[in-house]
């Protein structure tokens, strides 16, 4: 899924005082390619995450997705494409405690409306994918971290998206379960997903075709 982003920015006032989060960030990322976007806390890559996976608009600039003009499109279509085109992994997992691996993997498929046998399988083949079907219906309480995160890609991926967001992926894991996950996104870039993982992690960043390294709103290499 290819990006086009031109000169976005990003502005929220705070007690009378104008932050800007992203000021003038430019980029193009190729459908497939495997990217990776680093910086110190508070550097804006959260916010710009946000805005390439259409959780948030920006304040101003262009922002193409797939061909699609995202700040021009509304709020049923922002949530579209999120549902279908986009996975998201997030560093804190956002797993339901009460729901099984395979319980979690299905909700959003779920909400889409998917038909019940055809998410089993969907979720199926998602956990197989990660190497935790044998978990399948194990709750988050009885899993690793790891074993969390791994669930959590497993979630991401059951709809097929063709861009994979992966913010912090490995902040909450030690150091072997964060190279299981980082092997696992190499996997799915090799089978033609469009990956960006958003690190302050040298190691994890290190695994990526290309590191844009961003600072006080911009880009500081790319």
């Amino acid at each position: 899924m290819p990006i086009k982003a031109e000169e976005l920015r990003r502005y929220y006032t705070v007690g009378g005082t104008v932050v800007k989060a992203l000021d003038g960030i430019s980029l193009d990322i190729a459908d497939g390619e495997y990217v990776t976007i680093c910086g110190a806390s508070g550097s804006g890559k959260s916010t710009l995450m946000n805005i390439l996976g259409c959780l948030d608009v920006p304040t101003s600039g262009r922002y193409i997705l797939d061909g699609e003009n995202v700040p021009a499109l509304d709020d049923n279509s922002l949530s579209r494409i999120r549902g279908t085109r986009i996975g998201f992994v997030f560093q804190s997992f956002n797993l339901i405690p009460t729901l099984t691996a395979r319980e979690n993997v299905e909700l959003p498929l779920m909400y889409r409306g998917v038909p019940r046998k055809q998410r089993h399988e969907a979720a199926s083949e998602a956990l197989e994918q990660v190497g935790l079907l044998n978990r399948a219906d194990h709750r988050p309480s009885e899993m690793s971290g790891g074993q969390q995160q791994r669930t959590a890609i497993a979630r991401a991926i059951a709809a097929r998206p063709s861009l994979i967001l992966a913010d912090e992926p490995c902040g909450n894991l030690d150091s072997r379960s964060g190279r299981v996950i980082c092997e696992i996104l190499e996997a799915l870039h090799l089978c033609g997903k469009t990956i960006i993982m958003i690190t302050h992690d040298e190691n994890a960043a290190r695994n990526a075709e290309r590191l844009i390294r961003i600072a006080d709103g911009r880009i500081a290499r790319a």
